[in-house]
């Protein structure tokens, strides 16, 4: 029998960052909520350099690279500044992702079948500068084709309706979203892409999506930062890898049976 591999948790912490601007300064520190995190059991970190600097700061990401002995996970735009900026620092892995000044957080997947003439070039060279690419994606068949076309190592699919729908106890839509995640995923599988996931995922959410034989890494971090308030971040991260590894469990005996 194949074993299964336990699936990764990238901590994202972007919203550290968002405390430390509410008030200026340098406190708290995402580079060490980051150490934090490693510590805790996280198998790499993700951070995005958004165009305005919310959150996340150049000076961040270089420090996270230099100071962080984990995978970084590069979340950026895709503009030839932040093309620049990843080939400099040269993290782990970019992802791609769509981004607009007036929206609190990430709303969406990217259109990389609608802008694939845009990206290549911007993708080839982030890939010169040996670094892997990841676009995050809605679960849809044609996103998923283009995310391969391009050239993609990884597509990370976007979460966040479902999650909205089930905390809003809207259980057909719940449902309808989670058939898509679980076409996408075997679909993005089966073209050779690694598959992860993120946004929005709380434990029970991240439990579920644990259960997908193709999910190698969940990416999350609001949730967390949110979690740290009460349980400090160790906390939340060992309550979040016991919710995945009791996914990936279910999975394991399904299996099994």
């Amino acid at each position: 029998m194949t074993m299964l591999k336990a699936v990764r948790l990238g901590v994202n912490v972007d919203h550290v960052a968002t405390v430390r601007n509410a008030r200026g300064g340098s406190h708290p520190d995402p580079v060490r909520a980051a150490a934090l995190a490693k510590a805790a059991g996280a198998d790499g970190i993700t951070a995005h350099l958004r165009e305005d600097r919310r959150h996340i700061r150049d000076a961040d990401m270089e420090r996270l690279k230099a100071e962080i002995d984990l995978p970084l996970n590069f979340e950026m735009a895709a503009t030839d500044e932040m093309v620049a900026i990843a080939s400099r620092i040269r993290p782990h892995a970019c992802c791609l992702v769509p981004e607009r000044r007036e929206e609190r957080t990430t709303e969406g997947g990217l259109d990389a079948a609608g802008q694939a003439a845009e990206l290549a070039p911007r993708i080839a060279a982030l890939k010169a500068a040996g670094i892997r690419i990841s676009l995050f994606i809605a679960a849809d068949p044609a996103q998923i084709a283009a995310a391969h076309a391009l050239g993609a190592d990884i597509v990370e699919l976007h979460t966040g309706a479902w999650c909205d729908a089930c905390a809003e106890g809207r259980g057909a839509a719940a449902e309808a979203e989670f058939a898509r995640l679980t076409q996408g995923a075997r679909q993005a599988a089966a073209l050779g892409l690694e598959v992860h996931a993120g946004h929005g995922l709380d434990y029970a959410t991240a439990e579920r999506m644990a259960a997908f034989p193709e999910i190698v890494e969940l990416n999350i971090g609001h949730f967390l930062v949110g979690e740290a308030l009460f349980t400090g971040l160790e906390g939340a991260i060992a309550h979040m890898r016991a919710a995945i590894s009791r996914g990936r469990a279910q999975l394991a005996g399904g299996a099994a049976a």
